[in-house]
């Protein structure tokens, strides 16, 4: 039976039981939905009894309507008393000593802004002591401000200051690392030691290759790029003068250049290192057409152990272009 059906059986039961109820009274009774029954001791046939019961139910029906019809209130919150009387009703032994505010952390203070300056001039006629002291204060790219150390390179001391060191092979890589930065030094992490490894597997007139003996180790950078990002176009150009100078004091009999950056430097070529492995190139107006061999950087091989064969390819080329009767591996 239907909702409709049933409310208008209620309303019909209602007025046979003698509720005296009028239209507007059983329109809202119908429209509240409200079902009126009657007990059985109820049934009387006093105009007054039935009067009551009416009344009653229009009150209860009325006090309905309203309470659905108005939002709900919430209670009012409890005032809490003033700070001040609620200290004075307080006893003194149950008050909490006042906490101070937390003293707020200095601001970071803005790194000075760097000053810029120009090469010095005549890098090109430079002995090795002022060539170091160039770098060594170098502010010509923005790379100044991040840098805790220089990296000008490793190799065997010479025994006057202004002279190059000897070295037969000259190991040029990318740009210092996070290690490099901090020790000045270059190839000192886990890719110098990888280096290292590489180099004492090698064995010249005897000897097996080591950077503080008969190898010189340089980057095409001189400072840290920062979080070790790539090196940019402009930060390259800008230290080549002093790669070149090296080079140029040095007189190396061979260059081992590693990754694409030193590639980039040394031969001014773009190709991928994939291309330019295997054989042996010069560098762009050498009078003394130095043979410079290409192969990975070893921190691409420790993410690489299967191009390490390759890498061992390279450094073997380098060996027989340098002393095609002598060299040996280990």
């Amino acid at each position: 039976m239907s909702t409709d059906t049933a409310r208008s059986s209620d309303a019909a039961a209602a007025e046979q039981g003698g509720l005296q109820l009028d239209a507007r009274q059983r329109s809202m009774l119908q429209a509240m939905g409200i079902r009126l029954w009657e007990p059985d001791f109820y049934k009387q046939n006093t105009a007054a009894a039935q009067q009551n019961i009416a009344g009653a139910a229009i009150k209860s029906v009325a006090n309905r309507a309203v309470q659905e019809a108005l939002p709900t209130v919430a209670a009012a919150p409890t005032l809490a008393p003033a700070p001040v009387a609620a200290a004075a009703a307080a006893p003194a032994a149950a008050r909490a000593p006042a906490v101070p505010a937390p003293t707020a952390a200095p601001a970071a203070r803005p790194s000075a802004p760097v000053t810029l300056q120009q090469r010095p001039d005549g890098i090109d006629r430079m002995d090795w002591l002022q060539l170091q002291s160039a770098v060594q204060g170098c502010q010509a790219c923005r790379l100044c401000a991040s840098r805790k150390n220089t990296v000008f390179g490793v190799g065997q001391p010479s025994t006057e200051p202004s002279l190059a060191p000897r070295a037969d092979w000259l190991i040029v890589g990318e740009a210092p690392g996070e290690n490099e930065d901090i020790q000045g030094e270059p190839f000192v992490g886990q890719a110098g030691k990888l280096l290292d490894n590489m180099l004492r597997a090698m064995v010249i007139d005897g000897q097996p290759l080591a950077r503080h003996s008969n190898v010189f180790i340089a980057n095409v950078l001189k400072c840290r790029p920062p979080a070790n990002r790539n090196p940019s176009p402009e930060e390259v150009a800008m230290c080549q003068p002093y790669l070149l100078r090296q080079i140029a004091l040095l007189q190396p009999k061979i260059i081992l250049a590693m990754g694409r950056f030193a590639v980039q430097s040394l031969l001014g070529s773009t190709e991928p290192l994939g291309k330019l492995r295997g054989r042996v190139h010069t560098m762009p107006l050498d009078a003394a057409r130095t043979p410079v061999i290409v192969t990975y950087h070893p921190a691409y091989l420790l993410r690489n152990l299967p191009d390490k064969a390759k890498a061992w390819a390279d450094l073997l080329l380098a060996m027989e272009t340098l002393q095609p009767a002598e060299a040996t591996p280990s």
